[in-house]
């Protein structure tokens, strides 16, 4: 299990910088926190939250996978849609993210996953500093095009699992240049697991916003509520 780095240095911020990673079920989200831990829990010190609607499935992952200490992982039980936790009533990811920054202080990178959702679901920027949004080759080479907030305007979007793109009849330098099209020269990052060289790129992607965040110079953007959706029961709203 890695060591936390500790930190003494005077200019070290009074909280952390909060991360979100958002997007669809099954694109990969715990896997690229478990990631960011490993890239980067030698040297910063760092916690993360996980949203599940019923269960703590992926907080057990995350801790089972040993890149952090059990107890810098927190579970956040939503019992509704995700998005409800991370954008509309923040509170109960809100307190979590404050009792670790109290509990492990200092605190140099706090990352919240949300619970897989839909392609318009986004984080609050009332609980992210910035956000990642997650898209998998698996999900259909057109997907990006689709757009959406998240797609569009996340200060980052991931084209993951493209060693995958042969066994699924995906094009995935196309779908990373769609999705380029789609976010006006905001970041794009391809990643594989297989491919160390695009977990670095990811790892320094982080430590930039950290390096902006403690400069005084990230200014955390709100990429859009979601557009107007109908769930499985027939009703129909939207989020302010």
């Amino acid at each position: 299990m890695p060591e936390n780095h500790t930190h003494t240095h005077e200019d070290v911020p009074t909280r952390a910088l909060r991360l979100g990673v958002a997007g669809p079920v099954g694109v990969g989200k715990s896997t690229i926190l478990a990631t960011l831990c490993r890239e980067l829990a030698d040297e910063l010190s760092m916690a993360v939250v996980t949203n599940d609607i019923y269960t703590d499935e992926d907080a057990r992952y995350l801790r089972s996978a040993g890149v952090l200490p059990v107890e810098r992982i927190h579970a956040v039980e939503t019992g509704a849609c995700p998005h409800t936790a991370i954008r509309d009533d923040v509170t109960p990811n809100l307190l979590a993210v404050e009792d670790l920054e109290e509990r492990f202080a200092p605190l140099d990178l706090v990352v919240v996953e949300s619970g897989g959702d839909n392609l318009t679901a986004t984080f609050s920027p009332a609980l992210v500093d910035a956000q990642i949004f997650v898209l998998d080759v698996a999900g259909g080479g057109d997907v990006a095009r689709k757009g959406g907030p998240g797609i569009e305007r996340a200060d980052l979007l991931v084209v993951n699992k493209t060693d995958l793109a042969p066994y699924v009849g995906v094009d995935a330098e196309q779908m990373v240049a769609d999705a380029s099209a789609a976010r006006d020269g905001r970041p794009v990052l391809a990643l594989s697991q297989r491919d160390p060289e695009s977990v670095t790129r990811l790892g320094d992607w982080a430590r930039e916003v950290l390096r902006s965040f403690r400069a005084g110079q990230h200014v955390a953007q709100d990429p859009g509520p979601m557009a107007p959706h109908t769930h499985a029961d027939g009703t129909t709203h939207a989020h302010a």
